[in-house]
């Protein structure tokens, strides 16, 4: 019992927590309100506005900026963590997911032809983000840590 109060009153595991959970809620109406479709894998898939990736670090980053400064290691291992974090989402992972969408495209038309394709092998395309879908997040997580540390 002494880990689960550790962790329902440790401020940082919160902020970061409830930075992803709001993110993927906000992530999933926007996916059904764009495409008046629910998609229940969009509540924990990668991908999308906001991005829970960046909601996540920075709301950890926040909590140590606010709990222990900006001069101190913890907020300089969070901070540099979440640029790493927001940077794959926007390097790497976008590009991922861009080659996904090509290469389902291939196989779509591969599969017209008349070759022995499997439709149900498609690739995963919402694996990164825009730099807007980062932004975003970076704001929800930052605001997310503000509130649970009171200070709006």
């Amino acid at each position: 019992m002494h880990f689960f109060k550790g962790i329902s009153e440790n401020e940082f595991f919160i902020s970061a927590a409830l930075g992803w959970f709001l993110a993927q809620i906000l992530k999933t109406l926007i996916h059904t309100a764009l495409t008046r479709t629910f998609v229940a894998e969009r509540m924990v898939g990668s991908g999308g506005m906001p991005s829970s990736h960046s909601s996540t670090v920075c709301a950890l980053a926040a909590s140590a900026c606010l709990q222990y400064g900006s001069g101190s290691f913890e907020f300089a291992i969070a901070a540099f963590f979440a640029i790493v974090v927001m940077y794959d989402a926007i390097g790497v992972r976008r590009e991922t997911g861009i080659q996904a969408k090509v290469l389902n495209e291939m196989m779509e038309l591969f599969s017209h032809m008349g070759k022995d394709v499997s439709m149900e092998d498609k690739l995963k395309e919402f694996v990164g983000h825009t730099p807007l879908q980062v932004l975003a997040g970076a704001i929800l997580g930052i605001l997310v840590a503000f509130a649970v540390h009171g200070l709006i």
